[in-house]
């Protein structure tokens, strides 16, 4: 179906090739993946099946693509939508109407589809893609992952022979995801459809995958193999592959299934060597200048510990109904008294018999996380906050956003936002940042109400990263962004640029913005915000187009801001980033908190949001890798 025939592709501004030398046959009616890390030309290689590279792109393609026999060369774009459905890493970049509806039919009115057709593939398409309440909805009102859906769906009711997806589950919540790829591995199996995409969030896809093509390395030729086989050879995998090369599983596994009927062995070594550790050392917490960290409960682990009197300090649950759906949702000056507490806050509440689904801070909770040295999971010594939500409320247009959302934020704790698209995560991050009003309750941050302090004031107190990188993106280089950022900030002259290295090891000072990858974006805005050292950093989907080893180095920056007492609030669908950084997740479900505690108590009570690892090793609480490697050395 696709053959790339030597080809190597090479943009006007670049030295060497992004791809170089690309030589094979991506065979019909089969769902072929594309990795490698960050920047190596996994979009590229995506555009050139599609024609946008070089007819859109610019640059010059050596050798040939051929699709069906088309060769990619000679046909444009336009002339290859009848066989081709492409959706890129930025969904905002592909709509050409104005509501959903009109979206998904615009493809088959430009191949002039009879509209009785076209009326019962929309029909089909909102019901594959959970879209029905949306179908009038503004396409600019939806939130981020809403909108990568409709995009998917506006390339699939022409039906295309071939799919080009690059990063389709980069903005959806895990439910979301899964039926993505469900639909996918539908058009494969039953209509023949060849699918190939790039992801980063190899956990999500790799099982899905007939065929894997690995891009080691920029201007590297790729190779092409079963799952199992690339992903022993492979820089980038998932988790669960990662614990069966620690585990020394054969064959590695590519699904927590796998993993799990392998996992029986381990399971009993990580618990007899949990019970060994009866007296852990000190455990690092957050602290507010004045205050001390105490040390952790010292507790023999139980599989079924006694049921705790009242509920942990800290730990907030919804009503039990709620709490069963989901699964289980400002500073004043150091030395400050500790404001009231909005009412439902832990602290607030009366000590009484725990609630029946309040989730149980456990012995063996509190000797994990001292064993691994991970601040306990929600700071309560602090004596002040960053930022407050009581009874928050927004309403956009007849959506009602937020309903009577609680929320504190305090030095050194990082949060980890969790929800269905269009939760309304992205909405209390800004407002939170003060682009949005409330219409209901109150925000204060450092002490301020965020929409009535002027930005120049504001941007001291709290930053943000949106979804879109190139929002806080305008100069022509790194090197000019970064220069720019120091001066804004009052930094010394290359703080920015030594940020950029950190998180962007490699790229040239001279590099446009617009010819880094999404993740390379990404990882420039944050830098450029970091810069300024605000006490609360807002963080909307910030492992987007990042692979396994960027996502790791902003884990080590983000966890540096923290340990020196900046807040961190991040939105996220990420399940694996919110298992190693955040202290507490936040779950919001309907502009509602459903869920507020610990990360160990909510994720791994929760079949959509347990990182891979969790659900291995399950009943026992691990989240992450790292967690199992350094208690197996």
């Amino acid at each position: 179906m696709i053959r790339f025939e030597k080809v190597s592709v090479t943009y006007d501004s670049a030295a060497e090739p992004t791809v170089r030398d690309v030589e094979l046959t991506v065979p019909e009616g089969e769902l072929v993946l594309l990795v490698g890390p960050s920047g190596v030309g996994k979009s590229t290689l995506l555009g050139t099946v599609s024609g946008l590279v070089p007819h859109f792109t610019g640059g010059t393609l050596r050798g040939r693509v051929t699709v069906a026999g088309r060769d990619t060369r000679t046909h444009k774009p336009r002339e290859l939508a009848d066989l081709v459905g492409t959706v890129g890493q930025d969904p905002l970049a592909h709509f050409v109407t104005d509501t959903v509806e009109d979206e998904l039919a615009y493809g088959m009115e430009s191949l002039g589809l009879a509209p009785a057709v076209m009326r019962r593939r929309v029909e089909e398409t909102l019901d594959l893609l959970a879209l029905a309440e949306l179908r009038d909805r503004p396409i600019a009102t939806l939130s981020g992952g809403q909108q990568q859906r409709v995009a998917i769906g506006s390339v699939l009711t022409p039906h295309p022979k071939v799919l080009v997806l690059d990063e389709p589950t980069s903005a959806l919540d895990p439910a979301a995801a899964e039926d993505v790829l469900s639909v996918l591995q539908r058009l494969v199996h039953d209509l023949g459809t060849t699918v190939v995409l790039a992801e980063h969030r190899l956990e999500r896809v790799v099982q899905y995958a007939d065929q894997v093509i690995l891009l080691p390395a920029r201007g590297v030729p790729p190779v092409m193999g079963t799952p199992a086989d690339i992903m022993k050879i492979s820089p980038v995998h998932p988790p669960v592959v990662a614990l069966g090369h620690l585990a020394g599983w054969t064959p590695l596994p590519l699904s927590v299934r796998d993993a799990r009927r392998m996992a029986a062995p381990l399971r009993t070594e990580l618990s007899r060597r949990a019970s060994d550790h009866r007296h852990p050392p000190t455990a690092a917490v957050p602290e507010s200048p004045g205050t001390t960290a105490p040390n952790p409960t010292t507790a023999t682990p139980d599989r079924h510990p006694p049921t705790p009197s009242a509920p942990h300090e800290g730990t907030r649950t919804a009503p039990a109904t709620r709490t069963d759906a989901a699964g289980g949702g400002d500073s004043p000056a150091a030395g400050r008294p500790r404001p009231h507490r909005p009412a439902g806050d832990a602290e607030a509440r009366t000590t009484g018999p725990a609630p029946r689904h309040t989730p149980r801070h456990t012995a063996a909770h509190r000797t994990l996380a001292a064993l691994f040295r991970r601040p306990p999971a929600t700071p309560t010594l602090l004596t002040s906050v960053t930022a407050t939500a009581s009874a928050l409320g927004v309403r956009r247009g007849r959506v009602e956003a937020l309903r009577h959302v609680d929320l504190a934020v305090r030095p050194g704790e990082t949060i980890a936002l969790m929800g269905r698209n269009g939760a309304g995560k992205s909405t209390l991050l800004n407002t939170l940042v003060g682009m949005i009003e409330p219409t209901a309750g109150s925000v204060t941050v450092g002490g301020r109400t965020p929409h009535r302090t002027p930005p120049r004031e504001l941007i001291r107190e709290v930053g943000l990263v949106p979804q879109e990188p190139r929002d806080l993106l305008y100069a022509n280089t790194v090197a000019a962004e970064c220069a720019a950022a120091d001066e804004d900030a009052g930094a010394a002259p290359g703080s920015c640029r030594a940020l950029v290295w950190e998180l962007l090891p490699g790229v040239a000072d001279d590099t446009h913005p617009r010819d880094l990858s999404e993740g390379q974006r990404l990882a420039l805005a944050l830098a450029i915000v970091l810069t300024g050292r605000p006490p609360l950093l807002l963080l909307d989907e910030p492992t987007r187009g990042l692979d396994y080893a960027a996502k790791a180095r902003l884990v080590t920056v983000l966890r540096a801001r923290a340990a020196e007492g900046h807040a961190i609030v991040l939105a996220t669908h990420d399940v694996e980033l919110a298992a190693e950084l955040a202290h507490r997740v936040v779950i919001l479900a309907g502009g509602e908190v459903v869920a507020d505690g610990p990360t160990a108590e909510v994720v791994v009570s929760s079949p959509a949001f347990a990182p891979q690892v969790a659900k291995v090793l399950a009943p026992q609480h691990w989240l992450t890798v790292s967690q199992v490697r350094e208690a197996l050395s």
